[in-house]
């Protein structure tokens, strides 16, 4: 099976429509699927529902997609670093619904593992467990919690072979694996992608089985927040 593509369009043609859930990775800044990304913005598509732990910031990452007012709903844990985000979620404009950060990992990696529902503590008592199937084990009370199915999952490793194993880097790890599980069928941007045999299979993090598509590109590596120590005086 032909995973390689040669851009972004061509690895989402035929998987894109208005109204799908897509699952996408990245943690900050961390891990984006940036050029994905600016595949749907170019492809126009609309009424989106993203899960996905943030959504980039301003002018960059998802916030491509709020700005171009194509996402309906959001299923993340931050909203902080994303001035449209906030102001869209305010405004009455963007529907939003709230996780916990481990919650909306564990969502969509109970999804890729076909488990629809989960009992977890977090939330319980809170406004995120309002309206939720309470269950009490023990002492404990314990919500429930569905899986992630999605439609589509767009994520972004650091190297992968043609058949799809990726791995990732640092933080980056943190919700692309689970994200690229959940999917229905996943898109994958790398920034090197090597001969096969040559990723040593101890430290491969997602296995290819889970890989449908696949594309290499220039990423650009930006700082979320850039801290310097101050001149000391002469």
């Amino acid at each position: 099976m032909q995973k390689v593509y040669g851009s972004a369009a061509e690895a989402l043609d035929g998987l894109l429509h208005d109204g799908m859930l897509i699952a996408a990775g990245g943690f900050g800044l961390c891990g984006i699927p940036e050029l994905l990304i600016q595949a749907i913005r170019d492809a126009g598509t609309k009424d989106l529902t993203v899960a996905s732990n943030n959504a980039g910031v301003d002018g960059f990452g998802l916030g491509l997609l709020l700005e171009s007012k194509q996402v309906k709903k959001m299923m993340s844990s931050y909203v902080g670093e994303n001035a449209e985000f906030m102001r869209q979620y305010l405004s009455g404009e963007l529907e939003l619904e709230f996780n916990p950060q481990g919650t909306l990992a564990e969502r969509m990696r109970a999804g890729g593992a076909g488990i629809a529902g989960f009992y977890t503590k977090t939330g319980y008592g809170t406004q995120i467990g309002e309206g939720k199937e309470v269950k009490k084990f023990g002492e404990d009370h314990y919500i429930l919690e569905e899986g992630i199915f999605a439609d589509l999952s767009i994520v972004k490793a650091w190297k992968a072979d043609d058949t799809g194993n990726l791995v990732f880097r640092k933080t980056a790890r943190n919700f692309n694996p689970p994200a690229a599980m959940c999917g229905k069928v996943c898109v994958a941007e790398v920034e090197e992608i090597v001969p096969r045999g040559s990723l040593d299979p101890d430290c491969i993090h997602l296995p290819g089985i889970y890989v449908h598509r696949l594309i290499q590109g220039e990423h650009e590596k930006r700082i979320e927040k850039v801290t310097t120590r101050k001149k000391e005086a002469v």
